[in-house]
């Protein structure tokens, strides 16, 4: 059985920051769950834009206000406390946060915990990354 609190996470290596958002990974690769899951924070004015063409992501809303944009087809939704939206067809996508929002993201695969976004917005699978290193 896992069990963690988040004050655990706080201020650890699985605690992740890129200025944009703040990631706090309750669940990695190494836990062999099959997935990942982590607590997102997306701060207040920010626009990121991300394209998990390795990974499925589900992103589950608890806290905050913003839109999603599918850079595939231009659609718009909006986000609040509540909403759930899937990239089940690895769309490259926008996310502004109006207001300070708290996410509730799972991936498949799992990150490792370490990733961090390239060029174009992705995660590398755990085998590029490895590959990159050598």
């Amino acid at each position: 059985m896992i069990v963690k609190s988040l004050d655990e996470i706080k201020g650890t290596v699985d605690d992740v920051a890129d200025g944009h958002w703040e990631s706090r990974r309750f669940i990695l690769q190494k836990d062999g769950m099959g997935f990942s899951l982590h607590d997102t924070i997306i701060h207040a004015g920010t626009e990121s834009v991300f394209w998990y063409k390795y990974h499925q992501e589900a992103v589950y809303c608890i806290e905050g206000e913003g839109e999603i944009e599918d850079l595939t087809d231009g659609k718009i939704y909006p986000i609040k406390a509540g909403t759930m939206y899937a990239l089940d067809g690895h769309e490259k996508h926008r996310l502004r946060a109006k207001t300070q929002m708290r996410m509730v993201c799972v991936f498949n695969p799992p990150c490792t915990g370490q990733e961090i976004h390239d060029e174009e917005g992705a995660y590398r699978l755990p085998e590029q990354e490895a590959a990159s290193q050598k």
